[in-house]
């Protein structure tokens, strides 16, 4: 069965297209057809100006009807489409989500942080891994932070920060607002097993793939240090030259690795594991929940 999910973030929209495929034990596997990319930027709006200008619009409005030919073309049979902290916060957002709907047909459900953490760690991950551990998942986008706690494999925490790398570069996030992010790391990793991280998100796939640590390893939170310190030497369009990065990864990628650094460090996890998962992955098995 095909299926499809929409995930409208603070940086990017992106698309993820994917077959459900059953082996004759009856065994679910999800087998990625295309994921399409468009960085529409709406934070850079939002979180300055409160809601998201008629370019924006526009580029978003274009994206979606670009998706709803790519669903037709691939013959998607359900579609789950979600936006997140910017659309959250923009105080247009029911009549841009109204105009999507009567133009592509494309129904947006505006999602809250608690639930975009539940379809994070509803890939599963920390079901696989050790119970000697407890693992923290960090999933870092334009807008906010979310965290889910797991120990003995079950979830005893999870929380949505409004500290994203967009609201960090446009100077939105305030000492209150860290001070709280870190009482709260602190006191739900106190006195538990040792803390492994699972990271999510655009940056940390690209930090993992800057590496070129094989799959499956770990980075550990002085690699991270040391890129921050490394990136920081540069200027934008240095980084963009030297490391091969798209303009709108390279400015947002400091931010994030400062997010990242700052919850391992508070949560005393000195190892990260980048699966390549993300918002649109969960959304995926979310849908084949509803639908199967």
């Amino acid at each position: 069965m095909r299926l499809a999910a929409i995930d409208i973030g603070s940086n990017a929209a992106r698309l993820l297209i994917t077959d459900v495929m059953k082996d004759e034990k009856g065994n679910i596997s999800f087998n990625k057809v295309n994921l399409i990319r468009v960085p529409l930027r709406l934070g850079f709006d939002v979180f300055e100006y409160g809601s998201i200008s008629k370019q924006r619009i526009g580029m978003l409005m274009q994206t979606m009807k670009a998706y709803k030919h790519l669903l037709n073309a691939y013959e998607v049979r359900f579609l789950k489409a979600c936006a997140t902290s910017a659309m959250r916060d923009a105080k247009n957002a029911s009549d841009i989500i109204r105009k999507v709907r009567l133009e592509t047909d494309i129904a947006i459900e505006v999602i809250s942080g608690d639930y975009e953490a539940n379809l994070i760690y509803e890939n599963h991950i920390a079901e696989n891994l050790d119970k000697d551990h407890s693992y923290m998942y960090i999933d870092v986008g334009g807008g906010s932070t979310e965290v889910s706690f797991f120990t003995n494999n079950i979830l005893t925490f999870k929380e949505s920060f409004n500290i994203g790398t967009i609201r960090l570069l446009k100077n939105m996030v305030n000492e209150k607002q860290w001070d709280q992010m870190k009482d709260t790391i602190r006191s739900m990793t106190k006195g538990q097993k040792e803390v492994i991280a699972i990271g999510s998100g655009g940056n940390i796939n690209k930090i993992f793939s800057l590496s070129k640590r094989k799959d499956g390893k770990p980075l550990s939170l002085e690699l991270l240090k040391d890129y921050y310190k490394e990136l920081s030497n540069f200027t934008l369009q240095e980084r963009i030259k030297i490391y091969n990065l798209r303009e709108d990864r390279a400015d947002v990628i400091l931010p994030a690795l400062q997010i990242f650094s700052n919850i391992m460090r508070w949560a005393n996890a000195n190892e990260i594991y980048v699966p390549k998962i993300g918002l649109v992955d969960g959304l995926v098995k979310h849908l084949w929940e509803e639908v199967k």
